[in-house]
């Protein structure tokens, strides 16, 4: 950040720090919770997904088109990243982030809720593929922002790379939590897990929406951001 930045902040030195620590955890928090949505996918699929949704294919085959869908929210990122870089910059990162946050959170509530092959045939595919889509739109446009936001309430460069380097901890901090919840499903579920087991980690995300959007609320727009308005260079 520089010099005009701190000057054009209204916050005192200790308000300042106090809502720099808020933005790295909510950044950090809230990428750890996008993360656990999107890499829930991967976790499920090699045990569910071919099964119950390619039933009719080989079983190996089967498994191959479940990570195919996978592989849809790898290919939506980069759309993500474009559109809520874009708005990003017309809004806030403070807005753009919550939207991320709710868009990826909902599409992985739900994947809790599609119906299988056995119910609706090949358009519980369809079906997973199209919130698959939506949560790489979440997930691209999710991570530019959480590193913009904690970036830019450093005040100085000294600090900088390390402070925008905490979102990145996300990653594996959700893969953990993603295996901890199919673990924890499947003992819950038991032999059901492949009926209805397989749904409780999905389900659970909501709660963790709640928690993200409860820290992100709290938090102000970053200063370079209201700098921006300021000037009117939106």
């Amino acid at each position: 950040m520089t010099a005009i930045d701190v000057a054009s902040s209204p916050l005192s030195e200790s308000d300042h720090r106090a809502q720099l620590r808020r933005a790295v955890i909510a950044s950090t928090v809230g990428t750890t919770i996008e993360w656990y949505d999107f890499l829930l996918y991967s976790v499920v699929t090699g045990l569910v997904f071919g099964k119950l949704f390619f039933p009719k294919s080989d079983p190996l085959v089967g498994v191959l088109e479940a990570f195919a869908v996978y592989t849809v929210g790898f290919i939506a990122r980069p759309i993500g990243g474009a559109v809520f870089g874009h708005f990003g910059d017309r809004i806030g990162r403070k807005g753009a982030l919550i939207a991320t946050l709710l868009i990826t959170g909902l599409a992985t509530f739900a994947v809790g809720f599609v119906p299988t092959y056995s119910q609706v045939g090949i358009w519980g595919a369809v079906i997973l593929t199209i919130i698959r889509f939506i949560q790489g739109i979440g997930v691209g446009g999710e991570w530019g922002g959480s590193v913009l936001l904690s970036m830019e309430w450093a005040r100085t460069n000294n600090h900088r790379g390390f402070i925008a380097s905490w979102p990145q901890f996300g990653g594996p901090a959700g893969l953990f939590l993603a295996n901890m919840a199919v673990l924890i499903g499947s003992a819950v579920s038991g032999d059901q897990f492949l009926v209805w087991g397989w749904r409780i980690p999905f389900m659970f995300s909501i709660i963790m929406v709640g928690i993200g959007l409860y820290i992100r609320v709290g938090i102000l727009e970053t200063p370079t951001f209201r700098r921006i308005v300021d000037e009117e260079r939106v």
